[in-house]
């Protein structure tokens, strides 16, 4: 089954919501990236929020969602576009620790205390960035914490990544529900039933049900409008014209000093750990280029 994301509204009360299937493209992070389990969940949860970040803004947008916290996973960063496809990585992605008394694995001590931003690129001058405290690193949790700061949007968030006895991805998605002005408490008393009755995300999607089921599920009792279910994934925009561009960015004294040093050099991808290969010919070329623009 390939990845998918859905939206919906409810027609008697001001609830939007979204949600997505990934565990195909966070099996890909996966394979990229060489991650162990507690990675993968990090990793994957993250991913799948900027999926359903990113498949809000108009045509043409990007939203980043990093999750910078002291714990040992490192730093986790994830870009979603426009159309709901994603790229990512994480700093440490061999990192592995104990269970949860629980039996889950412990994202929120993998990524500790820090802080979540999100950037959104709209199309103006200047990115759109906030930045809030984590709640606990959890990472959903945290979002919340973010629409409900940053944007003045309170929110529900479920993420959720459940890792097969083989490391592999066997369930990942994601949902986001969002009030708008004018609900009210009976409504949103009704929901926080409905978000308690329903489970995690995973274990709605290892029962089998689908999208529009799982939207039904958290939205029981409202009368819900549903869109079109559209196609996301993983992918990465790189290219060696822009590891040319990254390249002449780091100034002419840079570059001269990699070519006296360096016979050949490697530079590789973080989303997608794709390797780029520039001779000292190479270098010579992009940095005369560099000089005559």
């Amino acid at each position: 089954m390939n990845d998918t994301l859905i939206r919906a509204i409810t027609k008697d009360a001001g609830i939007l919501m979204s949600a997505a299937s990934t565990a195909n493209l966070v099996e890909r992070a996966r394979n990229i990236h060489r991650t162990l389990p507690l990675a993968t969940a990090a990793l994957g949860r993250t991913l799948t929020a900027a999926a359903i970040m990113g498949d809000q803004l108009k045509f043409g947008g990007s939203v980043t969602v990093q999750v910078r916290g002291d714990g040992p996973l490192g730093a986790i960063t994830a870009v979603g576009e426009s159309d709901g496809f994603v790229r990512g990585y994480l700093q440490n992605p061999a990192c592995d620790l104990p269970l949860r008394a629980d039996g889950k694995l412990d994202v929120g001590g993998g990524v500790g205390r820090g802080y979540l931003m999100v950037i959104k690129d709209i199309g103006v001058k200047e990115p759109v960035t906030g930045t809030v405290a984590l709640v606990n690193g959890e990472i959903a949790e945290d979002l919340t914490r973010y629409f409900a700061e940053s944007e003045q949007l309170p929110s529900a968030c479920a993420l959720g990544v459940l890792v097969d006895t083989d490391q592999s991805v066997k369930q990942a998605g994601g949902y986001l529900v969002q009030l708008m002005p004018g609900v009210t408490e009976t409504e949103i008393d009704r929901l926080e039933s409905n978000i308690a009755k329903a489970g995690a995300m995973t274990s709605m999607l290892e029962r089998g049900l689908t999208l529009p089921e799982i939207v039904h599920t958290v939205l029981d009792g409202f009368e819900v409008e549903l869109f079109d279910e559209r196609p996301i994934g993983y992918r990465c925009g790189c290219s060696r014209e822009k590891v040319v561009r990254a390249l002449i960015s780091l100034g002419r004294n840079e570059l001269q000093r990699i070519i006296e040093e360096e016979e050949q050099t490697e530079l590789t991808c973080q989303f997608c750990d794709k390797a780029y290969q520039f001779s000292r010919d190479d270098l010579r070329e992009v940095l005369a280029s560099a000089t005559r623009d």
